[in-house]
């Protein structure tokens, strides 16, 4: 257990794969589910290269306690690497959401990742410089991170955040010798597209926005299941992990749209894009939003 690297939510997707793949170069991982069921079932595939730490992100008690739990289980291991990626996505029309559903958003995807951070600091602190590389946090964000799209506003808000946290964290961590680093992916082909797809949107029925929050979410589904691997993300994150001088934020997937509509086209010109693709513009322009009205 020399090598150690700590990873939230790895019962499926992202964190899964990258579980794998760095188990499969040597590391051990300490990974985190919410589930005994979970634990249970990744500890007897995975054996002991797997340590589960059984918490919620948004239950601070719990996350401490896992902490701990992963100090007393480390040995003469070393906490190396860190990987937020436990994360959900809420979905619906901002001027119609319920406050509460933004808070439980932002609980998770953005102040889970500080609770967490906080609470495995001081392992990495511990770990030192290893063959000239600092011990590492990598923040898994996405693509939402860099452009917003319509009814995915509270996702996108918390992704938005944690590109900002990332990079105040990093500046701040020169003291510390601990670097952050963020991940930036495009389409996944994840089970979160799949609960997506089953998403029950009933509570918007009488939305004006239904049937255009139904195309979107068609189109988002489609692409996803058709998006890379999550064992690319796993592999980008075992390079970040042995680089001597990693960048600071990485894009994996389709990466170039995203920038070119971010940082070249007007803001105006990015709207009438997404809203075209979305269908936007075609709903609006028969009368089909639901009253007639936005």
């Amino acid at each position: 257990m020399e090598r150690v690297v700590v990873i939230t939510g790895v019962s499926s997707g992202i964190g899964n794969a990258t579980a794998r793949v760095l188990m499969s170069d040597g590391y051990c991982v300490f990974g985190s589910v919410r589930k005994a069921a979970d634990a249970d079932r990744l500890s007897a595939d995975w054996g002991a290269a797997f340590v589960p730490l059984i918490f919620d992100v948004t239950r601070q008690d719990e996350v401490r306690s896992a902490a701990e739990k992963a100090r007393s289980l480390l040995g003469g291991g070393k906490v190396v690497g860190l990987v937020n990626n436990a994360g959900i996505a809420v979905a619906g029309p901002l001027i119609e959401l319920p406050a509460e559903e933004l808070r439980r958003q932002l609980e998770v995807n953005l102040v889970g990742v500080l609770a967490v951070t906080q609470a495995f600091m001081p392992l990495l602190r511990e770990a030192g410089t290893r063959g000239g590389r600092r011990p590492r946090i990598i923040n898994i964000s996405s693509m939402s991170g860099k452009l917003a799209l319509p009814f995915l506003g509270p996702y996108t808000a918390a992704k938005h955040g944690l590109e900002g946290l990332s990079d105040s964290l990093r500046r701040e961590l020169i003291l510390e010798g601990v670097d952050v680093i963020k991940i930036d992916p495009g389409n996944v082909a994840t089970p979160i597209y799949e609960k997506a797809d089953a998403l029950d949107m009933s509570a918007y029925f009488q939305s004006p926005y239904f049937e255009a929050m139904n195309r979107t979410r068609a189109m988002i589904v489609f692409q996803g299941r058709r998006g890379s691997p999550p064992e690319r993300v796993g592999r980008l994150v075992l390079k970040v992990l042995e680089a001597r001088n990693p960048r600071p934020a990485y894009m994996i997937g389709s990466g170039f749209p995203v920038w070119m509509m971010r940082h070249v086209l007007p803001a105006r010109t990015t709207d009438r894009l997404i809203s075209s693709r979305l269908g936007l513009r075609r709903l609006r322009a028969a009368g089909q939003f639901r009253g007639g009205q936005v």
